[in-house]
């Protein structure tokens, strides 16, 4: 990408190197964006007669479209054949992981005021519920180890292994959504959709990397 290049080409390295991190102020602001209008709308009063239920089901929302997008960066990168996805990869884990977190503390503080018994009845007995804490505690030990470091501690492979639960946090966080609703499924069929979608692409890969072998 030569836009940013200059006649001295030992200009080069800097300006590219501030045209990534331009490009990660951006993502970064752009992922925070739909917390920061959440938080402005609410201080406004313009949620509705039930926030609790507005707030919840944004952060909930929010929370499933960054997973679906980690887990899309793999393909595109593929299907482009370009490397410039990956740099996002990282942070939309990090915001999916972010969104998760807001949408569990709506629930436990805001719904449930803290009442870990009353948690405990609804995790359960409610199998919408059981499905979304299982999401959740499954990015945790993802956001835990989304540093270099943890790469170094861990070992490339053993990384990649844990990191293979981003698959099963999808699938029970779309499983969560499509439970929650009860009359119109098409948003939650539509997340499902896309998660088929890009599972079936990982597979098929696997399959034609092994019969080329």
């Amino acid at each position: 990408m030569p836009a940013w290049t200059s006649g001295n080409i030992t200009d080069f390295p800097m300006r590219a190197g501030t045209f990534q991190d331009t490009l990660r102020v951006v993502a970064f602001g752009s992922c925070l964006w739909p917390a920061v209008w959440l938080g402005w709308r609410a201080y406004q009063g313009q949620l509705g007669t039930n926030p609790i239920e507005a707030v919840t089901h944004a952060t909930g929302g929010w929370t499933l479209r960054f997973l679906l997008m980690t887990l899309a960066v793999t393909p595109l990168r593929q299907i482009l054949e370009t490397s410039g996805w990956v740099r996002f990869r990282r942070t939309f884990g990090l915001f999916s992981f972010f969104y998760g977190s807001l949408h569990l503390l709506t629930y436990v503080w805001l719904d449930k005021f803290f009442d870990l018994s009353d948690i405990a009845r609804d995790v359960m007995r409610r199998p919408f519920i059981t499905a979304g804490f299982i999401s959740y505690a499954l990015m945790v030990p993802l956001a835990v180890t989304s540093t270099a470091g943890w790469i170094r501690r861990l070992g490339g492979e053993r990384w990649r292994r844990l990191h293979r639960l981003v698959y099963f946090s999808a699938i029970a966080g779309v499983t969560h959504f499509y439970w929650l609703v009860k009359s119109d499924v098409r948003r939650p069929a539509l997340y499902a959709g896309i998660l088929t979608i890009l599972l079936l692409y990982r597979i098929s890969r696997k399959l034609s990397a092994r019969l080329g072998a």
